[in-house]
């Protein structure tokens, strides 16, 4: 019998999660991550490698509290927010029996992790303007235990309607949770769903450092929720899911220095949207460009995939949308330094596009 044999059945079914690093590619300009563009300086201080880390060190866990308004104990650091995700369905869902559900189009990693646990997914596409379609989930939440809303959301950009979130949480009330998925909301700090966790104490919350913070490299992730759902969570996490290196830099990441750094990229970044937005509207092959409230920005475009190809070619590597239900024609492209924006630019303005009769 080989391994393959022996594998769970829906293991060997599986389609891994397509990261962008999976997907490989070969270029100077890396836009396909939403990755801050340009490494930010740490220098570590702590030395004490012979020992094993804290499983929730107490500096990460009391300064992401008051930044981000909860209490200590409403906080778990995890091994990014892909890890919350998992532990959440870990926790809650029995194997074969319980469902998650998440409106697509959306973050990949929601069904990836469930089915790599055997959890039933199920799907309820958002309506125009990728909105929840709340009585298509009211008709699903039978047995569902886990509900994923991407606020704003991967890959569109926008925020969803707060009325709708407070609906679902009202609907799903003793009956299932609600997992805002936030990894993008220092972009639009005032849309956090954090302060509504004591009103709904079904909501969990997921953060990340990994964006606004420039620490996709550390994977380091926050779930707030709950005193009641964090002790649950904590069952079921790793006996040390951060090294001492991550907790250290974590740690120097969210002093009162580090935050005052972090909304000086945020400011940047924000200028440098707005300009990717302006060029990409004059653009002969850009049909569309969406709104966003990240760091990133969808826009339809003529011929996509052989544009992104061409792209690709000349080592410009964004994301093709294509795939995702509703995004034909969509790429997504990372908002980078200044230099790399105009890029793209240049790049697209020598692809073939729609007239503006066409375009009408």
């Amino acid at each position: 019998m080989s391994s393959e044999d022996l594998a769970r059945a829906n293991v060997r079914a599986l389609t891994p999660y397509q990261s962008a690093r999976r997907l490989g590619g070969n270029g100077d300009v890396w836009l396909n991550a939403n990755e801050y563009p340009t490494a930010v300086p740490f220098v570590l201080t702590q030395q004490t490698l012979n020992r094993y880390p804290e499983c929730q060190p107490k500096a990460v866990i009391e300064r992401y509290a008051q930044y981000a308004g909860v209490k200590p104990e409403q906080v778990l650091v995890s091994r990014g927010a892909d890890e919350g995700i998992e532990l959440v369905m870990r926790a809650f869902c029995e194997p074969g029996q319980d469902a998650i559900l998440y409106c697509p189009p959306t973050y990949g990693m929601y069904s990836v992790s469930a089915e790599t646990i055997g959890i039933e997914c199920r799907t309820v596409p958002t309506l125009d303007g990728w909105q929840l379609d709340l009585d298509g989930i009211a008709a699903q939440l039978d047995g569902v235990k886990v509900v994923f809303v991407c606020s704003p959301n991967n890959p569109t950009g926008q925020l969803i309607n707060p009325q709708d979130i407070r609906d679902l949480l009202e609907m799903t009330r003793g009956k299932a949770l609600v997992v805002a998925d936030e990894a993008y909301i220092e972009f639009c700090p005032q849309a956090s769903l954090a302060s509504w966790i004591e009103e709904y104490p079904h909501l969990m919350v997921l953060r990340t450092l990994s964006k606004a913070f420039a620490l996709a490299g550390l994977r380091c992730g926050f779930t707030l929720a709950s005193e009641e759902v964090i002790a649950l969570l904590m069952k079921v996490i790793a006996p040390y899911p951060l090294s001492t290196p991550v907790a250290d830099i974590a740690a120097q990441a969210l002093s009162p220095q580090g935050i005052e750094a972090m909304r000086a990229r945020v400011a940047a970044i924000l200028e440098n949207r707005q300009r990717l937005i302006d060029g990409l509207q004059s653009l002969p092959c850009v049909e569309a460009v969406f709104p966003s409230e990240t760091n990133y920005v969808l826009a339809r475009i003529t011929t996509s995939s052989a544009v992104f190809k061409s792209l690709w070619d000349q080592g410009i590597i964004l994301r093709d949308q294509n795939k995702q239900p509703s995004l034909s024609g969509c790429l997504r492209i990372t908002v980078g330094t200044r230099d790399e924006c105009q890029r793209v630019l240049d790049a697209l303005r020598d692809q073939p596009g729609l007239t503006a009769t066409e375009k009408q």
